[in-house]
């Protein structure tokens, strides 16, 4: 690890010095007054930042997360306080520029000087800089084809369909990925690390990977029943009921707020086996898969492009799993069925369920009951189905549960 880490600090350090250089030298010739100011500050700023890379890297192969969870909690509350200060005191571009300076002087304080977690040192080994350059080639590409797959549906609508359908399908799409940031975003930030740690133990890296995408899919398909059930309702009473004509791609897309939560998880395991060309592979064949949807499909109503989408899905998260088995042992009908079994019986019980009297008219009785009909009805088929999962995964959050209850 000693060895690895000063190899990609030396790298880091080359790289990053490069990159300020230039940003500098451009900020300097081409732009004057706040915008000079801006640009240098905050190069500076990413620089030093970027000097935390490895030491973040470390914690993260270690699944040690406290210390980067108190630098992102001290960042957020010194970047406000000062950032507020400085406005109120007429401080201008420099109340804005101050978060950034605040955040870098957190970062490096809490990762290098105040008790290091890794003391910078340089090495140079063209073996492994081949081996950092290969990698993090691979792993680009994979990023910028999740970024193409995120974004191409976007513009394909605003561009063949107009902004106004474009303004209805950016909300469907919105409402039905944030349980991804709800769900997904704090397990992935130990996924990786967690399995880099047991890839070498095949056994103890399938349980942990069951686990984790059990307990994805569980709660997606929980928030998916909801939001499915609600959608109506809640349409008419967050957001408007001019937004209504976005109902039914609103719901085609919660396809997304099933499975998408467990495909970054996915891939956080063939990087850490050291496999992130399977990636690639896997999203070249998605981007060709949405391409061909949005043109056959997609030309006439943002239904067409959410439909394109799901298949975009579908079929990535379906070629991931066929082949994440070369590397873990798992059951795909154990991870789906008791999920799907609940998530069916609990949302035909909660659309009788409103059919009961008094209970139409108004919507928000109306969505509390089949809210409260639907979670019941799903929480009794896991735990009368999956009792023993179920109690292991009370087991890991009970420890959390304490802590919370002495907090409060």
């Amino acid at each position: 690890e000693d060895q690895a880490a000063a190899s990609h600090f030396t790298l880091n350090l080359i790289t990053h010095s490069v990159w300020l250089i230039l940003l500098l030298g451009i900020g300097t010739r081409f732009t004057q007054g706040d915008e000079r100011i801006a640009l240098i500050v905050i190069a500076i700023c990413f620089f030093a930042q970027a000097l935390t890379y490895t030491a973040r890297l470390i914690l993260t192969r270690r699944v040690i997360h406290r210390r980067l969870a108190l630098v992102g909690t001290l960042n957020d509350i010194f970047s406000t306080i000062t950032a507020i200060t400085i406005a109120f005191m007429g401080g201008g571009i420099w109340a804005l520029l101050s978060t950034n300076i605040v955040a870098a002087i957190v970062s490096v304080a809490l990762l290098i000087v105040i008790t290091p977690v890794w003391k910078p040192k340089l090495r140079w080994s063209p073996s492994a800089n081949h081996y950092f350059f290969s990698f993090g080639f691979k792993t680009m590409n994979a990023e910028a084809l999740l970024r193409a797959l995120d974004r191409f549906d976007d513009l394909w609508t605003s561009l063949v369909l107009g902004k106004v359908a474009l303004g209805f399908y950016s909300r469907a799409y919105t409402f039905a990925t944030y349980p991804r940031k709800i769900l997904a975003m704090p397990i992935n930030a130990i996924a990786l690390g967690t399995y880099a740690e047991l890839k070498d133990d095949r056994a103890a890296l399938s349980k942990t990977f069951f686990r984790i995408n059990a307990l994805l899919v569980r709660s997606g398909f929980l928030m998916a029943g909801v939001l499915a059930l609600i959608a109506p309702e809640f349409i008419r009473i967050v957001i408007g009921e001019e937004w209504l004509p976005f109902l039914d791609a609103y719901r085609l897309m919660l396809i997304f707020t099933l499975i998408d939560p467990i495909k970054t998880t996915i891939a956080d395991l063939f990087i850490a086996v050291g496999r992130p060309e399977t990636i690639v592979r896997t999203r070249v064949v998605q981007l060709l898969v949405m391409v061909i949807g949005l043109i056959t499909l997609g030309r006439g109503t943002i239904l067409g492009v959410a439909v394109a989408v799901d298949l975009m899905l579908v079929v990535g998260i379906a070629l991931l799993l066929w082949q994440v088995r070369e590397h873990v042992d798992f059951s795909p009908l154990k991870l789906f069925f008791v999920p799907t079994v609940a998530l069916a019986i609990g949302m035909g019980l909660a659309r009788l369920a409103i059919e009961l009297p008094n209970v139409i008219g108004s919507d928000w009785r109306t969505g509390f009951v089949k809210t409260v009909v639907f979670l019941l009805v799903y929480a009794v088929i896991l735990l009368t189905l999956e009792r023993n999962q179920t109690r292991q995964v009370l087991v890991l959050l009970r420890p959390q549960l304490a802590k919370l209850r002495k907090l409060n």
